[in-house]
């Protein structure tokens, strides 16, 4: 499932190449024909991501919010202008493989090109026609002969300019809301510190955690209790804090849990900036290279299972935890 990092650059995608356009809405696949026709022909004014869920807004005051789920994964089409704190994509929003600029890397600025699929960066330029899949695991791109082009696949929304056109695939939510269902969407959800890093933010991420006793580990997952983390982002936040994911929320203390809050903040802007979740913070040059390149060489215990902990030696555990594949360090998270 796309994390948080994902969905915001998703949705600096539609704010580059949507925004304050007239927009032509349909959906070929037929199952959203009916929301596709409330926005079809409108200006788009708004895009926001919070968490794992995107919104769209239209000149109209409707909303189109979407959820990615496990396989939903946008495709782009067309003359992508590209953000250019993203670079240009290779792949899949949602699910995204990028070429391009080497962002934040203590060594070279050459291209990285990641082995596993999961980013890597191209200088951004003109405006090209081509096609851009953007998802958790991103996807070569091809270079486009007409536009639009011909839908791939079961489409369940595009959306179209006369430059730039998106395609939706496989979301586990996609519907068009008024302004007080997107509050009340928005209330359910917890804070995510890339729209809001406040003490106020902290300060309700640690309140929810230490009213429950349930485990750090589902609590982390849950996305009332705080925004954006997936199964990646948990098992190395928890590492990283030297956490045990069984500990029950309440147990922890709230000096605890602000450095757990300010971490996430800090890994979520690296995944925003560069489009991988890297979680190995003072690398040098060639090690930093290594992971850009390598998902294996770029986490402490995430499908590390058997392999021996970075830090201590202890095989790494593999288990289940709320329907996930939970990694974790017995010792160092004793």
């Amino acid at each position: 499932m796309p994390e948080g990092h994902s969905v915001h650059r998703i949705t600096r995608q539609f704010t580059r190449n949507f925004l304050g356009r007239t927009v032509a809405l349909s959906s070929p696949q037929g199952r959203f024909a009916a929301g596709a026709a409330q926005l079809d022909g409108h200006v788009m004014t708004a895009a926001r991501a919070v968490g794992k869920q995107m919104f769209l807004e239209f000149d109209n005051g409707l909303w189109l919010r979407v959820h990615l789920g496990m396989y939903g994964a946008w495709d782009f089409a067309g003359e992508i202008i590209m953000d250019a704190t993203i670079a240009a994509s290779n792949g899949r929003m949602g699910q995204t493989n990028q070429r391009g600029t080497d962002l934040g890397s203590p060594g070279e600025g050459d291209a990285v090109l990641d082995s596993a699929g999961e980013n890597s960066m191209h200088s951004i330029g003109a405006p090209r026609r081509t096609r851009v899949r953007m998802a958790e695991q991103e996807k070569e791109i091809d270079q486009l002969e007409t536009f639009p082009p011909e839908p791939v696949g079961q489409v369940r929304v595009r959306l179209l300019t006369d430059t730039v056109s998106a395609d939706l695939r496989g979301p586990t939510a996609c519907e068009v809301l008024d302004p007080a269902q997107v509050d009340a969407v928005l209330a359910r959800l917890g804070p995510d510190p890339q729209l809001d890093d406040s003490p106020e933010a902290e300060a309700r991420f640690v309140d929810a955690v230490r009213k429950k006793p349930t485990r750090i580990g589902l609590l982390l997952m849950d996305q009332s209790v705080v925004s954006g983390i997936g199964n990646v982002y948990r098992a190395e936040l928890l590492f990283r804090a030297k956490i045990n994911p069984h500990a029950p929320g309440k147990s922890l203390s709230a000096e605890a849990l602000r450095a757990l809050w300010r971490d996430w903040a800090h890994l979520l802007a690296v995944g925003v900036n560069t489009g991988q979740m890297m979680t190995m913070d003072d690398l040098g040059a060639d090690d930093y290279r290594l992971a850009m390149k390598n998902r294996a060489d770029r986490h402490w215990v995430y499908k590390r299972e058997g392999l021996p902990c970075r830090v201590c030696g202890t095989h790494i555990t593999l288990e289940d935890m709320g329907a996930r594949k939970l990694y974790w360090c017995p010792r160092c998270q004793a």
